[in-house]
């Protein structure tokens, strides 16, 4: 397994995961997507990171609406463990609720994104989430890509 720095992206609408796909081509980003389809899957994977060689991933984009473990049950998660805690973490939704956003914040995301319902709109959303995530921030040296950048 590669323990380049990647983005995993939780989604489950398949659409919207090759809507991303090609946002992050079309922006010249060409870190690796792991791509996990409900919170289980997210839960699991994070917290078993590291037995099959690979790092944390550089950022995660999280939807909220997922099935069997919530987004936000997920992020709770990855905020409340040591491990993962200081893994940047965007919200990446078509929710409009206020109150998901709030939850959001409660928990700790670094990072509320509203999925674009124009695709050149979300072409731009994903280009300035990948430059600031991906590029200009520093992760701390206990998360993936900090002690190796």
């Amino acid at each position: 397994m590669s323990s380049k720095p990647y983005i995993l992206l939780v989604e489950d609408n398949p659409d919207d995961v090759e809507l991303t796909r090609r946002a992050f081509a079309k922006n010249h980003i060409a870190n690796e997507i792991v791509v996990l389809n409900d919170g289980a899957q997210a839960v699991d994977f994070l917290f078993n990171a590291g037995r099959d060689g690979r790092q944390l991933p550089q950022v995660i984009l999280l939807d909220l609406k997922l099935p069997k473990i919530s987004g936000l049950e997920v992020l709770e998660r990855i905020r409340g463990d040591q491990r993962t805690c200081f893994i940047p973490t965007v919200i990446l939704t078509s929710s409009k609720q206020d109150e998901d956003l709030l939850a959001g914040y409660r928990l700790g995301v670094n990072s509320y994104v509203r999925k674009p319902v124009d695709f050149n709109e979300f072409v731009e959303a994903v280009r300035q989430v990948g430059l600031y995530w991906l590029v200009l921030n520093e992760v701390p040296p206990t998360t993936a890509g900090g002690a190796n950048s």
